[in-house]
């Protein structure tokens, strides 16, 4: 299977990830972020947050998620840099939307927004590619 073919201009399927304690507090453990702030209220609530919240690396891995869901197992993200916004508490939505902002050869740039009721989470730029098939060239 290979990536999409499209052009600028291309809205991605929206996806929505319903956040709950159990996946904020696994995420970040997953990606071996152990900051007291996501995994024990206490420590988030004497930080002035009302709960934990969502780790940079879970989101980091959830934006890969939504592009490579996208783009098929026949690729690789090549380039993602990301901004954060508001946080991702337990309860919350988040829903990712992505738009094809550059086609230059096989590459492909998604602008990707994940937004929960507050407003955006999280803004990136994401470049992905197809990767090479067993006997073609880099």
């Amino acid at each position: 299977m290979s990536m999409p073919k499209c052009q600028v201009g291309y809205q991605l399927p929206e996806l929505d990830l319903p956040l709950d304690r159990t996946l904020i507090v696994a995420a970040a453990m997953a990606s071996q972020d152990y900051e007291d702030v996501h995994h024990d209220p206490g420590a988030a609530q004497g930080r002035g947050t009302p709960d934990i919240f969502m780790s940079i690396n879970s989101t980091n891995g959830f934006i890969d998620r939504y592009i490579t869901d996208w783009s098929g197992p026949a690729s690789r993200i090549k380039k993602t840099s990301l901004r954060l916004g508001v946080p991702n508490f337990p309860g919350d939505t988040m829903t990712f939307t992505g738009e094809v902002t550059a086609v230059d050869g096989d590459a492909v740039t998604v602008k990707v927004i994940g937004s929960n009721a507050r407003g955006p989470h999280v803004t990136a730029t994401v470049t992905v590619e197809p990767t090479p098939q067993q006997g073609e060239s880099t």
